[in-house]
């Protein structure tokens, strides 16, 4: 079992009464509508900052917020701040300056102007930190800029950009005296680096979606520190296939039997029981209006595909979740954004929310799923991380949390 990893630092460890703190946020929220009708259509990812803001702000701060939007080729005005900005104003009840750069004199002149402490004239948000090709090529010119709009402290609360080595999320942390989490990011690594290092028994995890290769690092990890490990989606086809099932017209990611067959090797000379469907809801295409019907069974029929765990499956798993001390869940069982083929991810999501068990969600459509059925608020931990969540509990080095890591 790895060694537990070295503790990041937090908001404790900082004093940041009088003096300017450079913030990486991650305000990447879906956007509707063209130019000044742009409107944001889900704005959890701008509230999953407020905490970290606000007592940075109590605390007698005066803040640069740094954030990306999309994937802008330089400076896209269809991917400005703007609206985020005000967005954010609405909910802090104060009023969010913009700057019309991300660097430069005018970036500069701003955030000389922030007065910490003083209601009105404490918060400057930068552009789109993207518009800088140096930013996501970790530009040490460009992060040494960040720094200097601040007063030597920089706060990461961007979990959800933690893996990539950008000039906003790593390299800036090389230019400051003090860099350390925000309140999400802190609770992020915690909650996701706990469930691996001292989770309660049973640890079951949930491994949903289409491709074995996209979670096989997820499996792999599970393998080595889960009692049960519940496959699901259609990346259960590559592991039917690997034992010799047919899998009809079912998506069946070719490079991802021969992951699937050493995972089923793995799990059992390693004692984790990896559990796979015992029946399936068929249709004949990818379509909510598709002929559909029930196989008790995993051998499908030219002609048709898998579209989701059946009902047997489903009751399955729900008595594995109910029964854990802590689940990991990430991805659906099948295509339960088409209501016939629902049922499965839901009887999921519903176990998840009613056991007693710690419960983590990986973020990605796990998350949107919990969402679509109204059971958001009814879990330990919902990620707001994708591949960030994933990648920590593969075990990879996520650079922006390894910058925050105490030396």
């Amino acid at each position: 079992m790895p060694d537990a990893p070295t503790p990041i630092r937090t908001l404790d460890d900082l004093q940041v009464d009088g003096r300017r703190v450079f913030v990486r946020v991650d305000f990447n929220v879906p956007l509707a509508g063209d130019g000044d009708a742009r409107t944001i259509t889900d704005d959890t990812r701008i509230r999953a900052a407020l905490p970290t803001v606000r007592r940075l702000l109590d605390e007698g701060a005066a803040l640069v917020l740094a954030a990306h939007l999309g994937r802008p080729k330089g400076v896209d005005p269809a991917l400005s701040l703007a609206p985020i900005a005000d967005r954010l104003a609405e909910l802090l009840g104060e009023k969010v300056d913009v700057a019309p750069e991300v660097v430069g004199d005018e970036a500069s002149r701003l955030s000389a102007s922030l007065r910490p402490g003083v209601a009105d004239q404490r918060i400057l948000m930068l552009e789109n930190v993207r518009y800088e090709a140096g930013e996501t090529k970790n530009d040490d010119d460009l992060a040494r800029a960040y720094a200097a709009l601040g007063d030597g402290i920089f706060v990461n609360d961007a979990f959800g950009a933690a893996h990539r080595a950008h000039a906003s999320t790593e390299g800036v942390a090389r230019h400051v005296e003090h860099a350390a989490a925000g309140l999400l990011l802190q609770r992020e690594v915690e909650t996701l680096e706990g469930i691996l290092a001292n989770p309660g028994r049973p640890l079951v995890a949930i491994v949903g979606g289409a491709k074995v290769t996209d979670k096989i690092g997820v499996i792999d990890a599970f393998l080595e520190r889960a009692d049960t490990v519940l496959i699901g989606g259609a990346m259960c086809f590559p592991f039917f296939k690997a034992q010799g099932h047919d899998v009809g017209s079912s998506l069946c990611e070719a490079d991802g039997v021969e992951p699937a067959r050493r995972a089923l090797a793995d799990a059992e000379s390693k004692g984790c029981r990896l559990l796979l469907p015992v029946d399936l809801t068929l249709g004949r295409e990818f379509s909510a209006d598709t002929e559909r019907r029930d196989l008790d069974g995993v051998d499908v029929e030219d002609g048709w595909m898998g579209l989701d765990v059946g009902p047997r499956t489903a009751a399955a798993y729900r008595d594995e979740i109910l029964a854990a001390g802590s689940v990991f869940w990430n991805g659906p069982m099948g295509a339960f954004e088409l209501e016939p083929f629902a049922p499965g991810t839901r009887a999921v999501a519903e176990a998840v929310a009613d056991t007693d068990a710690t419960t983590v969600v990986g973020g990605g459509d796990s998350a949107a799923a919990l969402q679509q059925f109204g059971l958001g608020d009814r879990v330990t931990h919902l990620s707001t991380g994708g591949g960030a969540s994933l990648e920590l509990i593969e075990g990879k080095a996520l650079p922006g949390v390894e910058a925050l890591r105490r030396g």
